[in-house]
């Protein structure tokens, strides 16, 4: 009797054997029920897609003919083929046109001179695990925000209209920038001390000008013989490009002031037109 007792309790030890072993193999990459063949050190999720742009327009004739026209006023003694070398532009060297172009205007006449430039970067990201084109574009905006001593946009708290995703601060005037001129609507000479004196507008964050935008104004110093020049410089980023437009006026005669609403107008028109060219 005792014989058939230690035969039938054999096979059941060496079930549970097996049956030990097997759960071993199955829980042994750590409790996940799945085998796992990812490397330490290793980041989840797809890297950061490119950039919606992967190459520039030519920058002479991205820029629309009629606004360039506009702001550079030709000298009525210019030949055709003089007029047609001044609207066409000079385009700047560039060792990697996909990555960096410019093109500049000249116009000269007995009361004034102007120049125009314009100028795209396209911004690549070199490290798309963490950092998109576009990120990357806009560290590079940020950067020259905080140049031109412009606050940074911060984000609202509460939601905003549209989806936008964020706020652009109100349009904040630059040190230099007198109390009469907080905005495009003021009237002019109403807090200052000439009534003939058109508000000066000043430098700002712009809305509605691509992805983000400001407006930089600078009037150089005045003196004794030589007139105040105005520079327009409006930079704007859409998605991983940079667009840089300046405008400078410089009168002639003395004691001759380029008003700021006039000068950023066409200035605004123009990156305007750009923003639209890049959107086709």
């Amino acid at each position: 009797m005792q014989r058939k007792s230690v035969r039938g309790v054999l096979p059941g030890i060496v079930m549970l054997a097996a049956l030990t072993v097997g759960l071993t193999a199955c829980t042994d990459d750590g409790g996940s029920g799945t085998p796992s063949d990812s490397k330490p050190g290793t980041k989840p999720g797809a890297p950061a897609q490119p950039g919606k742009y992967r190459s520039l327009p030519m920058p002479c004739k991205a820029a629309d003919a009629k606004k360039v026209k506009a702001m550079l006023p030709a000298a009525e003694a210019l030949t055709p083929e003089a007029l047609e070398a001044q609207y066409a532009g000079v385009a700047d060297a560039s060792y990697d046109a996909d990555r960096r172009v410019g093109c500049r205007w000249t116009a000269q006449t007995p009361t004034e001179t102007r120049l125009l430039s314009v100028g795209f970067e396209r911004v690549v990201s070199y490290d798309r695990a963490t950092t998109s084109d576009d990120d990357k574009a806009r560290q590079v905006y940020l950067g020259q925000l905080t140049k031109a001593h412009l606050p940074a946009p911060v984000p609202s708290a509460s939601p905003t209209p549209s989806g936008s995703g964020s706020t652009a601060p109100s349009p904040t005037p630059t040190p230099s920038t007198s109390a009469a001129a907080t905005g495009a609507g003021a009237t002019p000479g109403a807090s200052s001390g000439s009534p003939s004196a058109p508000p000066e507008l000043g430098s700002r964050v712009l809305e509605e000008l691509g992805n983000e935008a400001f407006l930089e104004d600078k009037l150089g110093t005045a003196g004794a013989t030589a007139a105040q020049a105005r520079t327009v410089r409006i930079v704007f980023r859409t998605s991983n490009v940079i667009v840089t437009v300046e405008y400078s006026v410089q009168p002639a005669p003395p004691g001759t002031v380029p008003p700021s609403g006039e000068t950023q107008d066409r200035a605004r028109q123009l990156a305007q037109a750009l923003v639209e060219r890049f959107n086709e």
